[in-house]
């Protein structure tokens, strides 16, 4: 007997013309609708805004990390404040990285080995150790809707060898984060690796929808969805979106796709057609605060001198608050200021953006329009790039 999986996901529609598709993530702590981008919140809130906030915009879910929240405030404070969740106040879903990819942005401060990861703490060099069965138990107490395996994340280019050394490695760590879940814990997403090496993705692809582990009265469980890593560290994003058309279809119909890390909205809008369904980035909130906004006609650079006196709102087409009641001129002159007040309003804008963009995927998908949505995107966002290279 095999057990229930810990969310359910259901495929409402999907595309004629391509392998986008329209779902729905049911969780113990709400539904998400699919496809959908997920706010990155590393350390324990979405830098920039507040809960309220990310409810006005739209956010469905939002990420926490393992390795920070080990680090700090820990795994007791974790415990003993509820879990993530009840801490910061948030309702609606969670969905934690495992660590693993500090494996491959702390890469001088750990050793990998068969075992886990030895860490220096990237605060004070403190030693840390964590194991796949480690990070199931950070997890598990920051209470994640949505939990993921350990695994390693090669930067590209890479050898083949490097890469299936990885994967393999992988492979191990998921059957042992699988084994290490506590009954009524959070779901669990496997993550498949491979680079940019088709046949290595899709015999991952296999063997982790096929994996199962048989607990003591001879049930069975399985992930509960499948993620893509090792996307968007070092590859020419062309190369990629060749790789998803190629793979994406072989992952479970019956399960959550989750491309991890990515990315851009052109990067989004690719994946989508190739048939993924969840996405996060820093990309919104980091960009907004340096200054750089998303908009309906592509990237818009605050700071710049012909904003000074422009009475316009960042995107005439978005209903944010920012959109709503400011104008460039003055959110010019508060990030030349460095004023935190243009944090928060630019963050609140490109939040946004990223979750209507969102919307209107699935309201395409819905009425089968996606693909001519996507060229039509793509060709104004190219529109804009060019005339930034001539009048920057």
């Amino acid at each position: 007997m095999t057990a229930p999986r810990r969310v359910d996901f259901e495929k409402l529609c999907s595309s004629a013309k391509s392998q986008a598709r329209r779902g729905r993530l049911t969780t113990p702590h709400g539904v998400i609708e699919t496809p959908v981008f997920m706010p990155v919140g590393t350390k324990g809130a979405v830098k920039g805004v507040i809960n309220s906030q990310l409810d006005d915009v739209g956010a469905q879910i939002i990420l926490g990390n393992t390795y920070h929240l080990w680090v700090r405030p820990g795994i007791e404070t974790m415990r003993e404040m509820g879990g993530l969740r009840k801490w910061m106040n948030w309702s609606k879903p969670i969905l934690t990285d495992s660590g693993g990819f500090q494996v491959f942005s702390l890469a001088k401060l750990r050793k990998i080995q068969e075992d886990g990861v030895r860490f220096n703490s990237h605060l004070d060099g403190a030693p840390l150790y964590l194991t796949p069965e480690k990070s199931i138990e950070i997890q598990e107490a920051i209470a994640s809707t949505i939990m993921m395996v350990l695994d390693e994340c090669p930067a590209l280019p890479a050898p083949d060898e490097s890469i299936k050394k990885a994967v393999d490695l992988s492979t191990r760590w998921a059957r042992r984060c699988l084994k290490a879940r506590l009954p009524g814990s959070g779901a669990l997403f496997a993550i498949a690796q491979g680079g940019l090496n088709v046949q290595m993705r899709l015999d991952h692809i296999r063997e982790l929808s096929e994996m199962k582990d048989t607990d003591s009265e001879g049930v069975e469980h399985e992930f509960d969805g499948l993620a893509l890593g090792g996307f968007s560290v070092g590859e020419e994003p062309v190369k990629m979106y060749g790789v998803l058309k190629e793979i994406v279809s072989y992952m479970p119909q019956d399960r959550p796709r989750y491309l991890m890390g990515v990315g851009t909205p052109t990067d989004l809008l690719q994946a989508v057609e190739a048939g993924l369904d969840m996405f996060d980035c820093v990309m919104p909130t980091r960009n907004a605060r340096n200054g750089t906004l998303f908009t309906h006609n592509g990237m818009l650079r605050i700071k710049n001198e012909r904003w000074k006196h422009s009475e316009l709102p960042l995107d005439e087409h978005c209903d944010c608050y920012t959109c709503q009641n400011h104008s460039r001129s003055y959110l010019r002159h508060l990030i030349r200021l460095g004023d935190l007040t243009a944090s928060v309003l630019l963050t609140i804008h490109n939040c946004r953006y990223y979750q209507k963009l969102m919307e209107d995927v699935r309201e395409q998908i819905e009425s089968n329009t996606f693909e001519k949505f996507k060229d039509d995107c793509l060709d104004r966002w190219r529109k804009t790039e060019e005339m930034l290279k001539i009048n920057p």
